[in-house]
């Protein structure tokens, strides 16, 4: 059975500047939680489409299209295990939105799908973050429990943490 989470979130920031620190595979491991360990073990970067109106020197390591990145993370805190997890972006355009899917990991189907969009709150044109997850477990019925007890929260959870360290590093760039 797939699952589906969605969620947005407001920051105070132009679209180019939040959507290439997410396009960054770099910046990944500082959006996990920490008792995670998160580390970036291989990175395979394809370049996105070239635009004119941004300077090569100022667009960083882009992951476009086909870019492929292998991480590996405690599922756990404390735990001596680590989850290897492959990610491949499969869509990408510029300042708007990119998704990856995952061809090797933890889970039987993985599609998660950024979108950047210029808004406004107040006086203010920032930038919304949306989030457009679905993914399916293994195991079948024991999936389906696991995602009941346990894997519903921790995504939810994961999310949560995700936003808040995405104004903290923001804000010190």
């Amino acid at each position: 059975m797939r699952y589906s989470f969605d969620t947005e979130q407001w920051v105070p920031y132009r679209v180019d500047r939040v959507f290439a620190f997410f396009a960054d595979p770099m910046n990944l491991p500082a959006l996990m939680p920490q008792c995670q360990k998160a580390r970036i073990e291989q990175a395979r970067l394809v370049p996105p489409p070239i635009r004119p109106d941004i300077a090569e020197s100022s667009a960083g390591a882009i992951a476009g299209e086909g870019s492929e990145m292998t991480i590996s993370f405690r599922p756990l805190p404390f735990s001596p295990i680590r989850i290897s997890w492959q990610a491949r972006i499969v869509e990408f355009e510029w300042n708007d939105h990119f998704c990856d899917e995952q061809p090797r990991g933890p889970f039987q189907y993985w599609r998660h799908c950024h979108y950047i969009s210029e808004a406004t709150r107040g006086e203010i044109t920032g930038s919304m973050v949306k989030d457009a997850l679905v993914y399916e477990l293994p195991l079948g019925i024991l999936g389906g429990v696991a995602q009941r007890i346990f894997v519903g929260r921790q995504v939810k959870a994961i999310f949560a943490f995700r936003q808040k360290r995405l104004l903290e590093n923001l804000a010190a760039r």
